[in-house]
């Protein structure tokens, strides 16, 4: 039986610059999305996949991320005086019950590959999660749950996946692979960003990852890649000449809320799901 996944690493080092000037003094891991910040909404989903430890990795101006999920004595006293459950259920319920909050500072912002590898320390020799609150899923069971999953099934490290417009796949790593099931491939290659013409397929990672602790190995040696970055994609690529990638076709709706145009259309579609809007 493989490990157990308990740790998820959320990078959040990120300077949101799409949406300043909002982002200029708030990270833009706390836009909310109806009522609840993004990051929320990713920590959640984490623990509904039996995650115990979130393990941020931060940089500047990212403190409000930190007040978010700690105890705010004052305001409870005060809703609870108020006899106002709902909205002190609401507040209690940012922090997960029984899960721990640790921070990591990335000094220097390399990548996403550089961002998972600054948390090493915390994770040690576990199989973890990478959860990135920019892609808000929409999804029963969660999508971290879905790769979990897989995870256990195949003891591979997992990597969502979605197909995407051809003219897309420059945004995105895109994997070539087999298929497994109607769910499942067995990854055998990945190439970063590459234009429609060079893509192996337009099945592309999303921002969810279940990686074995071998990934850390590897991220330790990869030079920087595209974009003068370490690229968490070319570490994994790395692995796949092993076997030891699957990809998971998850069940779910995302909305890539890097974007304005996504970041409005998840609010939208879950302001309906929430019956707040017609």
């Amino acid at each position: 039986m493989p490990a157990r996944v308990r740790k998820a690493v959320f990078p959040v080092a990120g300077l949101g610059t799409r949406f300043l000037p909002a982002t200029k003094a708030m990270p833009k891991e706390m836009l909310p999305v109806v009522d609840k910040p993004l990051i929320q909404y990713a920590v959640e989903e984490a623990a509904a996949a039996g995650i115990e430890q979130m393990i941020f990795v931060t940089g500047r101006n990212k403190r409000a991320i930190e007040d978010h999920f700690d105890r705010a004595p004052e305001l409870e006293q005060q809703l609870a005086r108020q006899d106002r459950h709902e909205l002190l259920k609401a507040l209690m319920s940012a922090t997960p019950s029984g899960a721990s909050f640790i921070y990591v500072r990335q000094a220097e912002q390399l990548g996403l590959g550089h961002a998972v590898l600054c948390a090493q320390p915390v994770v040690g020799d576990e199989p973890f999660a990478v959860i990135l609150a920019d892609d808000l899923i929409d999804a029963a069971p969660g999508v971290t749950a879905q790769l979990v999953e897989s995870y256990y099934r195949h003891n591979a490290s997992v990597l969502a996946v979605e197909n995407v417009p051809a003219h897309d796949t420059s945004k995105y790593g895109i994997v070539a692979s087999t298929r497994i099931d109607a769910r499942e491939e067995r990854v055998s290659g990945i190439v970063e960003k590459p234009g429609p013409a060079d893509a192996p397929s337009t099945l592309a990672v999303v921002g969810r990852y279940v990686l074995r602790p071998e990934i850390f190995t590897e991220l330790a040696t990869t030079g920087r890649g595209r974009g003068g970055e370490i690229q968490l994609t070319d570490a994994i690529a790395r692995r796949v000449a092993l076997g030891e990638v699957v990809a998971r076709r998850f069940d779910g709706k995302r909305f890539d809320c890097g974007s304005k145009h996504g970041f409005m259309a998840a609010n939208i579609a879950l302001g309906r799901k929430q019956g707040l809007i017609d």
